[in-house]
């Protein structure tokens, strides 16, 4: 009788291979990966190398906006792989919507430069793989200026009235207010926000537009002598017009790094970790900055740049103060913002 019951587990488990080979099964998973982030920001040539070299298809979905990302994450959205700003990651991370990193899977990840790890949404680097980062900067045309700008302060200056390009964009604008006051990005004091507020008013002459995606148009064109905008959109302005002058504040620097992370949820997250292994090659990163003008968080990256623009120090970025999740007083936000766009 035990012979027999061998006897037949042999040949079910026979059959099983068989069937396997003949419907060419595996346990292995589905060569596809959801990758969710802005529309553009992973290039099409990595993503079609990346299929080519693996045979793994990317389906690429976007968003427009960190909260509708985290909105949709948590409505139960599934995605293997997403590209999203640090203080978003960071609720999302509070919320248990991350899954660690299998790092021996990315092997690469040794790659990233040090000063852009350990950072408030991800202390222990268990979750997040750094993809770019962000600093905004004032640029100016020497030309059209006899001002020697040296920080936010000078963006007041009566001589630049109505001729100032800047981000359409709460946060950073207040942001730099209160730099000026000596205050932090992230100020959630009522009383020191209303003087925020009444200090950014008096900006308003020198505002000639408000831009979030163009304001570089402006600083080409010369209809504008000074712009605040993204490093991406500060090195639009210099491919066009490299005798335009760029500050690093005296202020102080904001900074924002944007991260990959792979949700719980994912189906398929050792394709996710290919993938990440995959753009963390230094010639692969560096092919990426130099077609997003975002700074690059891989130190082996820095020797196929061609925009040297797009590597900067560890030292440049300490200090920098990112901006956060101010809570309720993003509401004290809102509303000093809405009153400076109608006022």
């Amino acid at each position: 009788m035990k012979n027999s019951k061998k006897w037949i587990a042999a040949v079910l488990a026979a059959i099983m291979v068989l069937t396997l080979g003949m419907t060419g099964c595996s346990p292995k998973e589905e060569k596809v990966l959801n990758i969710f982030t802005w529309a553009d920001y992973f290039p099409a040539d990595i993503l079609e190398e990346f299929t080519q070299e693996t045979g793994i298809k990317v389906n690429y979905s976007t968003f427009e906006s960190n909260e509708e990302m985290l909105m949709k994450l948590e409505s139960g959205g599934e995605y293997d792989l997403v590209l999203a700003s640090d203080y978003i990651i960071d609720i999302a991370r509070g919320e248990n919507l991350l899954a660690k990193l299998d790092k021996e899977q990315i092997p690469n990840f040794a790659n990233i430069d040090p000063g852009f790890q350990g950072k408030f949404y991800d202390e222990e680097n268990e979750y997040t793989v750094p993809y770019a980062a962000g600093i905004p900067l004032i640029i100016y045309n020497p030309e059209m200026t006899d001002l020697d700008i040296k920080g936010y302060e000078d963006l007041w200056d009566s001589s630049l009235a109505d001729s100032i390009v800047i981000m359409d964009d709460a946060r950073n604008v207040i942001g730099i207010t209160l730099k000026t006051m000596g205050e932090s990005f992230n100020v959630t004091d009522a009383a020191v926000l209303e003087q925020a507020k009444e200090k950014l008013l008096q900006l308003k002459p020198n505002i000639r537009a408000l831009d979030y995606s163009t304001p570089y148009n402006l600083m080409i064109s010369g209809e504008t002598a000074v712009g605040y905008m993204f490093t991406s959109q500060i090195i639009t302005c210099l491919n066009e017009n490299p005798n335009l002058k760029v500050v690093y504040p005296e202020e102080g620097l904001g900074f924002g790094i944007d991260s990959c992370f792979v949700p719980e949820t994912a189906p398929h997250k050792d394709n996710a970790f290919a993938f990440l292994n995959f753009i963390l090659d230094g010639e692969r990163s560096a092919r990426i900055s130099d077609q997003i003008f975002y700074i690059s968080c891989n130190t082996a990256a820095a020797d196929y740049l061609e925009n040297k623009v797009l590597s900067i120090s560890s030292e440049m970025i300490e200090g920098a103060e990112f901006i956060k999740d101010v809570g309720e007083a993003t509401e004290i936000y809102d509303s000093i913002w809405s009153e400076f766009k109608l006022n």
